[in-house]
């Protein structure tokens, strides 16, 4: 298919969606290439039709389904676990990371759809570079 994207949709750990509804969700509307993942799902197709599909399945979960490019189509054999020889895929640390990050990001845009002010992530456990600067002149 020419101009062929494939992209992440992500859903929210702390969402009501699973990626199974998110997958039944767009197969049932859409001729596109699914596969469902543990994060949600990806999906190729060409660019207008993947910004409909995004479009269409945030309005399930406004501030908890998100988006981006993936670099590999869907069953490329260089990320295929099962063509690999063990470990996970690149980019699988990356994702997961993100991933639980996306409670948060979505409290601030929760906050701002209310007109509230964005809430402060704590810096709890994180020490000042000047007393750590200090301690180690005094060691």
């Amino acid at each position: 298919m020419k101009d062929t994207q494939t992209r992440v949709i992500v859903i929210s750990p702390d969402s009501i969606l699973t990626p199974e509804v998110l997958r039944n969700t767009i197969i049932k509307k859409y001729k596109v290439t699914v596969k469902e993942t543990c994060f949600g799902v990806y999906i190729e197709g060409t660019d207008d039709k993947l910004k409909d599909i995004v479009d269409d399945v945030r309005e399930l979960d406004k501030n908890g389904i998100f988006s981006k490019s993936r670099g590999f189509p869907i069953g490329d054999v260089r990320v295929c676990r099962s063509t690999r020889k063990g470990g996970p895929r690149p980019g699988f640390h990356q994702l997961d990371a993100e991933y639980k990050l996306l409670p948060r990001i979505r409290a601030g845009l929760d906050a701002m759809d209310r007109g509230e002010e964005i809430p402060q992530v704590s810096d709890k456990g994180k020490i000042d570079i000047k007393i750590l600067s200090k301690i180690i002149e005094e060691t």
